[in-house]
């Protein structure tokens, strides 16, 4: 059933039926004044959202894990005036990941379906997100993901300690050069995490802390881009580094910014020149080829952070949902030599270094 609902997926993406019209999707401007929990739900007229959940766990043993469970949604191009429940207005995608060290490797999985009979769907009002069994749902101030991936099953639970945190200007969250690449953007750092995992060999407890990130937007990446390098860290004494740049396929840097929260709540947004991502080590994935500066030294404002994975191989093939591979993973977190900046845990993502990315 959820190869038929792919399928499905992809027919209705590449073939333009005889009675769809085109859409206007609409800006995403300044001056936007984030409200929950409505802005915890659903904005389907936007073209594009998706609610990203990352983070570290531990086992009864010690072991230490990484995680990400991801859920988007893509507003459609055609005119949803047609009466039928299969109609393509909405699509639904989603990733799911477990990085064991043990195995060295990634546990991954995807899903994808239109918003139809209740297959799949993306709540307003509230965090309420689903594909059949996959489900990241909002329940006053905690999360739960429940996701029955192919070789392992999470079900983890998110307290909210933290304050939500807008990114950028009050939410408004800028890509690129121009004013109208940006998104609505907001952080919930610090999320305390329990629950089981399974990896086959019956349901393991597990605790740890989390990142989850909501944005939203209608626009596409800017003109010569290539992809984009972000890291979000939940700092050992209280305070979260978000840090992300945009590259041009030149190797350029086309935009960068992020926002440190203290502690105390208050917090601290960093522009273009603020930011930086210097390579300290690559590795070469032996499926793709491709090359990964999974270690990096991140600067943001006059703080300085290292970088290195959990281990190396945390690359994601989501060809069959997303159309790309990325490298996405579990990474440690220590001060540079001279900065009083704390260690850390976090997840860094690396798209765009397989092929240009097409958002």
């Amino acid at each position: 059933m959820r190869r038929r609902a792919f399928l499905a997926t992809v027919g209705i993406l590449v073939v333009r039926p005889a009675w769809a019209a085109g859409i206007a999707y609409p800006a995403v401007r300044p001056g936007y004044v984030m409200a929950f929990p409505r802005d915890h739900g659903s904005h389907p007229d936007f073209r594009t959202e998706w609610w990203y959940l990352t983070g570290w766990l531990k086992t009864a043993r010690g072991e230490d894990l990484g995680f990400q469970v991801t859920f988007f949604r893509t507003r459609t191009p055609y005119a949803s005036d047609n009466p039928s429940a299969f109609a393509p207005r909405q699509v639904m995608l989603a990733h799911a990941a477990l990085a064991d060290q043990k195995e060295g490797r990634l546990r991954h999985d995807q899903r994808a379906a239109r918003t139809a009979l209740d297959v799949a769907g993306a709540a307003e009002g509230s965090t309420s997100v689903w594909i059949d069994a996959w489900k990241l749902r909002l329940e006053g101030q905690r999360y739960r993901a429940v996701i029955p991936a192919r070789d392992f099953g999470l079900d983890l639970s998110f307290d909210a300690n933290r304050p939500t945190l807008p990114q950028g200007a009050n939410g408004f969250s800028r890509k690129g050069p121009g004013e109208s690449q940006a998104s609505y953007y907001y952080s919930r750092p610090a999320l305390a995490a329990s629950g089981t995992i399974d990896r086959g060999k019956g349901v393991e407890p597990v605790t740890g802390t989390a990142w989850l990130d909501h944005e939203w937007s209608s626009e596409y990446l800017a003109t010569g881009a290539s992809g984009w390098d972000w890291v979000g860290i939940n700092l050992d004494d209280g305070s979260a580094l978000m840090a992300f740049r945009m590259r041009g396929k030149d190797g350029s840097v086309l935009y960068a910014g992020g926002k440190l929260m203290r502690p105390d709540g208050s917090s601290e947004a960093f522009g273009p020149g603020d930011i930086d991502f210097a390579p300290l080590r690559t590795w070469r994935s032996p499926r793709s080829g491709t090359a990964y500066p999974v270690a990096m030294r991140v600067r943001a404002g006059k703080s300085a952070w290292r970088i290195e994975p959990l281990f190396d191989d945390q690359e994601l093939d989501s060809r069959a949902s997303t159309a790309t591979i990325y490298w996405e993973g579990a990474v440690r977190v220590s001060a540079e030599p001279g900065s009083d900046a704390p260690a850390g845990r976090g997840y860094l993502e690396l798209t765009g270094y397989w092929k240009p990315m097409k958002l």
